[in-house]
C-alpha cells in the first residue's frame, strides 16, 4: 500500500503546472534549421511585473507567486543559415532571455549572441549589460550596436565605461536610417523616434529577413510627435511590434501622465480603426506597464483588442522571417 501511494505521488508531481515550462513547451518550435526567425523574449515595461513596492491588485498575487513569463521587453533573432544569433535590448532578465535564444538555435549552443542592439538609455533596455562585466560573465569583446549619444553615455559613465575599457563589450556604431547587414539573410536598420531622451537618443528598428520585414518600436511618445506616419510604417512591413505601455490614462493615478506620454492602446486602436483586417493583423502590442490589463488574457481589455483584429505579443512567440 505504501509503495502504491509513493508511486501515485510521484506521478502526480509530473502534472503540477509551471508557468514558465508550460509556456516554453507550448511556444517552442522545432530547431530552426536553415531558416531565419524572430522570437519574443519579453513584453513588459522596464520595471517589470510586479513592480517594486507595488501594492496594487495587479501585483499582490505576483509578489507571492511570480510569473516567470513576465520578462522585460526584448527580441531575439536567429539566422540559421549563417549560424548566428542576436539580442535586441539588454534587459534585467537577460540571463533567462539568452537561454531561450540559445534553445531556439539549431547550431551548437553558445553562451553569448553574436551581437546586442540597444534602442536607448532607459533602465529596462540597457542595464542587462552589467552581467557582461567582471562581477558576472566577464565576457570578451561582445559587439554592442549603439547610436552616437548612447555610445557616449556608456563610455563616459560608470559602471558602463568599465565594460568598454575592460573589453567586455565593443561598441559598434549605428547611424540613423543606415542598415547594418549582419549577413545576406539579415539586416537591421535604426531610425530615430521621439522619446524622453535624457541620456541618449531613442531608436526603433527595421528588421529585414530573407522574406519578411519587422517594425520594432518599444518606446515612443505620442504617434503625432513622430515625423513619420505610423500607419505608413506599418504598411511597409509584415509585422509591427509597437509601444503599448498603457492601455489608457486611468492606469496612472499617482503621477502626471503628461510626463510619460506613451500612446495609449485605446488611442492607437482609434488611429488604426480604418485599416484593413490584413493591416491590423500585422500589429502586435508590447512593452506593457505592470498596470496594463493586456498582461491578463482573461481581461475584457485583452479580449477587446483581439476582437478588433489586433494582436497582443506573447512570451516566446516565434515568427519566420
Amino acid at each position: 500500500m505504501l509503495w502504491f501511494l509513493c508511486a501515485l505521488f510521484l506521478f502526480s508531481c509530473k502534472d503540477i503546472p509551471n508557468s514558465l515550462s508550460d509556456v516554453s513547451e507550448n511556444k517552442k518550435s522545432a530547431p530552426i534549421g536553415s531558416s531565419v526567425k524572430l522570437v519574443i523574449l519579453g513584453t513588459v515595461q522596464d520595471a517589470g511585473s510586479p513592480q517594486i513596492a507595488c501594492e496594487k491588485d495587479c501585483c499582490k498575487d505576483l509578489q507571492k507567486y511570480p510569473d516567470n513569463t513576465r520578462n522585460v521587453v526584448a527580441l531575439g533573432l536567429v539566422d540559421g543559415v549563417h549560424k548566428k544569433s542576436y539580442l535586441i535590448e539588454a534587459t534585467p532578465n537577460i540571463g533567462l532571455q539568452l537561454n531561450h535564444l540559445n534553445e531556439l538555435a539549431s547550431f551548437p549552443s553558445k553562451p553569448l549572441p553574436d551581437g546586442v542592439f540597444l534602442t536607448h538609455a532607459h533602465i529596462g533596455h540597457y542595464t542587462g549589460l552589467m552581467y557582461f562585466g567582471k562581477e558576472s560573465l566577464n565576457s570578451e569583446k561582445l559587439p554592442v550596436f549603439v547610436m552616437p549619444q548612447m555610445s557616449s553615455f556608456l563610455t563616459q559613465n560608470g559602471p558602463w565605461g568599465q565594460l568598454v575599457s575592460n573589453d567586455n563589450i565593443v561598441l559598434k556604431a549605428l547611424e540613423a536610417n543606415k542598415g547594418i547587414k549582419l549577413s545576406s539573410s539579415l539586416t537591421v536598420t535604426p531610425f530615430l523616434v521621439p522619446h524622453r531622451d535624457e541620456y541618449s537618443e531613442t531608436v526603433g528598428f527595421l528588421i529585414e529577413g530573407p522574406d519578411k520585414k519587422v517594425l520594432f518600436i518599444p518606446d515612443i511618445d505620442k504617434w503625432a510627435r513622430w515625423e513619420k506616419s505610423i500607419v505608413r510604417a506599418i504598411s511597409e512591413v509584415d509585422y509591427a511590434f509597437i509601444d503599448a505601455t498603457f492601455y489608457d490614462e486611468k492606469e496612472i493615478n499617482n503621477r502626471d501622465i503628461s510626463e510619460i506620454p506613451h500612446p495609449f492602446v485605446i488611442e492607437s486602436m482609434a488611429l488604426f480603426n480604418d485599416l484593413t483586417s490584413a493591416e491590423k493583423g500585422k500589429i502586435y502590442f508590447t512593452h506593457f506597464n505592470h498596470t496594463n490589463p493586456l498582461l491578463t488574457p482573461e481581461s475584457e481589455e485583452y479580449k477587446d483588442v483581439v476582437s478588433k483584429g489586433f494582436h497582443v505579443a506573447s512570451f516566446l512567440e516565434e515568427f519566420e522571417l
